[in-house]
């Protein structure tokens, strides 16, 4: 990877389920005071804005979700469990709420990984990043705290399969709206029967 240069708006600015697909294999930068980190994407979930019953956005633009309605190209953190944090990208066009939760990433090249947490699952991606609520809002379009990048490798193989722990989301649970790498060893969720190729 020689130049660093963040995915555009108008990458997220698209609808939720393909920009979903397409971050699957790019790169997180992560700069922060202890030094850079990078890693690659293996797992996404796509959660639809207002009519998707597993999204924060289906009672609309309230306090919390209203960060989903937009503008696209920016970073919202949630808190599970009054613990985890669970780090989503904005999508769609300006207005309309969608977002990409980032479940799970494979640390790349010499990092500066220090924290003891693998970044397989969206509290642990979060915990080993330091990513947290407090940079809600960040501008994922900028060389700023993290960032995106494509390296220009060929997009991964992938599969999908129902999302993970939406069980509450009567129709919506059962959508095959989450995509991750088959077989790679820092995928959270495993395959999840039944699981296709995307």
């Amino acid at each position: 990877m020689t130049r660093l240069v963040p995915l555009p708006r108008a990458f997220y600015a698209r609808p939720t389920e393909l920009v979903a697909r397409e971050l699957v294999g790019k790169i997180i930068v992560r700069r922060r005071a202890g030094g850079e980190q990078r890693a690659r994407i293996v797992e996404v979930e796509a959660y639809l804005g207002e009519r998707d019953a597993a999204s924060h956005a289906r009672r609309g633009p309230t306090p919390r979700a209203a960060i989903m309605f937009g503008p696209p190209g920016h970073l919202y953190v949630y808190l599970v469990y009054g613990m985890h944090h669970c780090m989503n990208f904005v999508t769609e066009i300006d207005g309309k709420a969608g977002a990409v939760l980032i479940r799970a990433a494979e640390p790349i090249g010499s990092t500066d990984f220090a924290a003891p947490f693998p970044l397989r699952g969206p509290g642990k991606l979060c915990a080993g990043l330091g990513v947290t609520r407090a940079e809600t809002g960040l501008d994922l379009t900028t060389q700023g705290a993290l960032f995106v990048v494509d390296e220009g490798a060929p997009a991964p193989r992938l599969s999908r399969s129902r999302r993970i722990g939406v069980d509450y989301a009567g129709t919506w649970a059962a959508r095959r709206l989450r995509f991750f790498v088959p077989r790679n060893p820092h995928v959270s969720g495993g395959a999840l029967k039944p699981s296709r190729r995307a």
